[in-house]
């Protein structure tokens, strides 16, 4: 696969033998060429789990401290007086089953979460087909199942990130801008970290974590060091 220039210029900086600290791998990504617009830094992190069994799933979500320099848009299933307090508490979207069609026949994805009430998941069950596959189906386990609709929109909205595995056992996520600089992505980056270590499942034998690497979104890798 042929890489763009930014993205060969980029590859300079790095040694792909090298364990770089996260401190050192994120000075270098400040150093590479930059694109028009604020690179996300993503986070993959491969475990020593295997994601088919139920009792080695690693799911759960994580408020970074720091927030994760993107607007999420939220969309909230929800009836009544939990209606109305999903758009006190800025829901940018609230509905219910008229919302299905919408959804189903014109394609409608301007939203980045999804969040509902209990009494609402046999109209959401209906999307599931539709939302599943894009990782947008509430879940009690993520928070987005809950009467708590207010807590649940100032979460997501002041950085509140879910983790959980791929079909290769890796977690994959953003954890911040590159514009955020170290101190700022460092705190987000121990964060998620110590969530991941802690939901580590009771069956997982061996080396938990088998590797960490951080990227900008339009880079190349680095690996880190887990001493």
């Amino acid at each position: 696969m042929k890489r763009g220039k930014r993205y060969q210029e980029s590859a300079k900086l790095v040694d792909a033998k090298k364990l770089y600290s996260v401190k050192e791998a994120i000075d270098i990504i400040e150093k590479m060429p930059k694109p028009k617009f604020d690179q996300t830094v993503e986070l993959h992190v491969k475990l020593g789990v295997d994601s088919k069994y139920a009792d080695q799933q690693v799911r759960g979500t994580v408020v970074l401290p720091n927030g994760t320099g993107k607007t999420q848009r939220v969309l909230v299933f929800a009836k009544g007086p939990k209606a109305e307090e999903a758009k006190a508490a800025g829901a940018d979207f609230v509905g219910a089953e008229e919302l299905i069609p919408k959804i189903e026949k014109e394609n409608w994805f301007e939203y980045d979460v999804v969040v509902a009430t209990p009494d609402m998941m046999g109209v959401v069950g209906r999307l599931g087909k539709v939302l599943g596959p894009k990782g947008l189906m509430p879940n009690p386990k993520s928070g987005t199942v809950t009467m708590d609709v207010t807590k649940a929109i100032s979460e997501i909205k002041s950085g509140k990130v879910e983790y959980r595995l791929d079909k290769n056992n890796i977690i994959h996520l953003g954890f911040g801008k590159v514009s955020f600089g170290s101190e700022k992505l460092i705190e987000n980056y121990e964060t998620i970290i110590a969530a991941i270590i802690k939901a580590r499942p009771a069956a997982a034998k061996g080396q938990y974590i088998r590797s960490i690497s951080i990227a900008p979104s339009m880079g190349p890798g680095l690996y880190i060091d887990q001493k």
